[in-house]
């Protein structure tokens, strides 16, 4: 559901129709904001085609009358977006296996697409993390583990804290990110805390660490704010995959197209497809 756009004569990056395979936008649905589908088609009527994934934060869709929620989530596929339950699984996997049985048959008999798999305030042996992509797969659902350096990420901690708590080794995250997309996962998402955020500097070796481990295409950066995903971009490339607020889809999608942004990007971020 596209409409052509106008200026056709402005020369700008080209990107893959969707559904695209690299350079995907997700952004951050109800949360910070209620959305109903009001808000939604707004947001799709005017930037759907730049929007690849729509994630639930927090547990959101928990709260919805479900007619509601079958709304939202028939608006994103109107508009060939994929809907992501954000990182719930962790507080389904602490009531027990029938818990996860039950959230993972909702989850497809409601049509959502991806389901996030989040450890940031428990910890799992990572052959349980396997058994689960496993499991969410043969759901016919896609597995999306999170990964990170940051126990307790996802919450509210302060710098203070996380600097506390010390991060984990990324040779570790890495480890299960690789057998987890040998199981069949259908990407990575990084988790921001303890890389570029609540932290005192940037710790962007382990960034790097990452998308050279697992290959950019592999992974979906956690991008909060605007000066995260430049970097990301300026250093990626524009066809780097993030999660960014909703609130910020025409900001990146204007430095993915280079035609504005800061003084390092402006310009220098281009395409080029044969």
């Amino acid at each position: 559901m596209s409409n052509q756009r106008a200026f056709q004569k402005i020369r700008m990056n080209n990107r893959q129709e969707k559904p695209r395979s690299r350079g995907l936008t997700e952004i951050r649905g109800p949360y910070y904001a209620v959305m109903g589908t009001r808000y939604l088609r707004d947001i799709l009527e005017t930037m759907g085609d730049y929007v690849d994934i729509l994630k639930f934060s927090g547990g959101s869709f928990t709260l919805y009358p479900e007619d509601k929620l079958r709304e939202l989530l028939d608006l994103a596929h109107d508009y060939d977006v994929h809907v992501s339950t954000g990182g719930f699984m962790e507080t389904v996997l602490t009531q027990g296996p029938e818990a996860v049985d039950h959230y993972l048959d909702e989850c497809k008999r409601l049509g959502f697409d991806i389901i996030e798999i989040s450890t940031g305030f428990i910890t799992m042996p990572t052959n349980d993390i396997v058994r689960l992509v496993e499991k969410v797969q043969k759901k016919g659902l896609l597995a999306k583990p999170e990964i990170g350096v940051q126990f307790g990420a996802g919450g509210t901690n302060t710098v203070e804290q996380n600097e506390a708590e010390g991060i984990t080794d990324p040779s570790q995250a890495i480890e299960v990110g690789k057998r987890c997309l040998d199981a069949g996962a259908y990407m990575l998402m990084i988790e921001s805390e303890g890389i570029t955020e609540s932290v005192n500097e940037w710790r962007t070796g382990i960034a790097t660490q990452f998308a050279r481990e697992l290959g950019t295409e592999n992974v979906m950066f956690e991008a909060a704010d605007p000066d995260v995903f430049e970097w990301y971009i300026k250093n990626y490339g524009p066809e780097v995959n993030v999660f960014v607020d909703h609130s910020q889809i025409v900001q990146l999608e204007v430095l993915r197209r280079g035609i504005w942004g800061t003084k390092d990007l402006w310009g220098r971020v281009v395409t080029f497809h044969e």
